[in-house]
């Protein structure tokens, strides 16, 4: 398989993300309509959370049955441990000092123009993170979160594939595809219901975000293999995942409790029901 076949995997596996973001475009629906989309949403991000952390572990686990077995040293435990809890730790408290940081902005006077202003440009791109509203910077962190998800899992396609293991590398797409169509879904059902329909150049642009690392990753892991970049965008992907879910969960608890306990299992059920057609695919 030539190096360009495999970046068109990679593109592949990335772009069926698109596949649910028209959800985000649905028109007024119920409140119990809008509160399950929420809910399946986080149900989803909770089946990327166990899923993410599993996949980071492993490595770590390995090294501590390695020591405990003779065939290792402390080192690579160490260095997984720190990275694995890091990159949660940095995942997880940089979003929460972010919005932490985007609230006090939106709070904040209007800056003017005079000596000492900020450039037109940049003033601008703040406006328009600013005028976002909460559903759309949530969407947006979701995007985010997933992203880094997503990259890791380009890494793997890409070093599958560099290892010569073309039927791995195939079997990786294949699997990786049928997870970003829901993680489409989670990242725009917030929108759905907003007074203004979001525009499919943002639902477009929110879909790069998510999708568009799994290509990346793809070109680098296809060049460079390394385990402990793996586990660091693992661990940054959990962290985000984490405090998305947080926010879902915040949200739900506003409503129905019925319904977000509805929409958890449908979201947690459509994961593991992907991760089990990727198994009995021989993954």
């Amino acid at each position: 398989m030539s190096t360009v076949q495999v970046f068109v995997l990679g593109l592949i596996a990335g772009a069926t993300i698109l596949l649910g973001l028209p959800v985000g475009r649905l028109r007024r629906p119920a409140p119990a309509l809008r509160q399950l989309l929420n809910a399946a949403a986080a149900g989803v991000l909770v089946f990327l959370l166990w899923d993410v952390l599993s996949a980071a572990f492993e490595p770590l686990d390995a090294a501590v049955v390695d020591l405990h077995g003779g065939k290792g040293g402390a080192g690579p435990v160490f260095g997984y441990g720190l990275l694995f809890l890091g990159g949660l730790t940095v995942g997880l408290m940089g979003l929460v000092y972010y919005e932490s940081w985007m609230r006090r902005r939106a709070a904040a006077p209007e800056p003017k123009f005079g000596p000492g202003a900020m450039a037109s440009g940049e003033l601008a791109a703040e406006r328009t993170a600013l005028r976002l509203t909460p559903a759309r910077r949530l969407a947006l962190l979701i995007a985010i979160g997933i992203g880094l998800h997503n990259f890791a899992e380009g890494l793997a396609i890409g070093g599958a594939a560099a290892a010569g293991d073309i039927a791995m590398a195939t079997l990786l797409v294949i699997g990786f595809s049928l997870h970003n169509a829901t993680e489409g879904f989670g990242i725009t059902a917030p929108l759905a219901g907003e007074a203004e329909r979001p525009s499919w150049g943002l639902l477009l642009g929110l879909g790069v975000i998510g999708g568009g690392p799994t290509f990346l990753g793809t070109v680098i892991g296809h060049s460079v293999t390394n385990q402990a970049v793996s586990v660091a965008f693992l661990t940054l992907a959990a962290g985000s995942i984490l405090y998305v879910v947080l926010q879902l969960a915040g949200i739900g608890l506003k409503g129905r409790r019925d319904l977000l306990g509805w929409g958890l299992v449908a979201g947690m059920a459509a994961g593991f029901l992907t991760d089990l057609i990727i198994s009995a695919a021989g993954v």
